[in-house]
């Protein structure tokens, strides 16, 4: 990919609203935010309204929708185990989960809002995924650190999950051990954050 060619996919395309707002917290809270922020080497109001967004994006719903957090060596470890076969009973008993997360928290099931779910999921669970556009190319990198098997259910349920919405579109991956690029025509102006 030539870096000039390639757009990075950003959720806001115009600038937002802000409003300041006043909140009487604890100072031991107040202390820990600013050391987090601190040691990200970012402001404490940044850091406060990453809090707030993943909050308001997926930890709202979490508990709602049944998620509970899994350390990742769990997932490590069971992944070192899987067969292909299991890979495609783990993909259709996740399917119809991923449908009704995403009519749950979006109000709708399409492909923008599954991949924005997808995304909302990602950033709140650590791995890291970045969406890049190169003409009519969309370039979706997931980066899991997980081991091979976890790669082939990633690509095998990026796949599943456009070819419900698209069946007339190939999906090309690459894969590695801990990181799945799917590469698919989608246009230049689609945006899974404009419905």
């Amino acid at each position: 990919m030539d870096s000039k060619t390639v757009k990075h996919h950003q959720q806001t395309t115009k600038k937002e609203k802000t409003r300041s707002v006043t909140y009487r917290l604890p100072v031991r809270l107040v202390e820990e935010i600013e050391s987090e922020a601190m040691n990200n080497n970012v402001s404490h109001n940044v850091m406060a309204r990453q809090i707030l967004e993943k909050y308001v994006q997926w930890d709202r719903f979490a508990e709602k929708i049944g998620i509970i957090p899994v350390p990742r060596k769990i997932l490590d470890t069971l992944g070192i185990e899987m067969t292909a076969e299991e890979i495609n009973e783990i993909i259709n008993v996740i399917k119809p989960v991923i449908k009704d997360t995403v009519l749950f928290i979006k109000g709708k099931y399409d492909l923008k809002r599954c991949i924005e779910t997808l995304e909302d999921y990602m950033k709140a669970s650590g791995m890291k995924s970045d969406h890049r556009i190169e003409g009519p190319m969309h370039h979706f990198i997931i980066q899991h650190e997980l081991g091979s098997n976890w790669s082939m259910f990633t690509e095998q349920l990026l796949k599943e999950i456009f070819r419900e919405f698209m069946p007339d579109k190939e999906m090309k991956c690459q894969t590695t051990e801990s990181t799945v690029i799917a590469s698919i025509v989608l246009g230049e102006e689609f945006s899974e954050h404009n419905y």
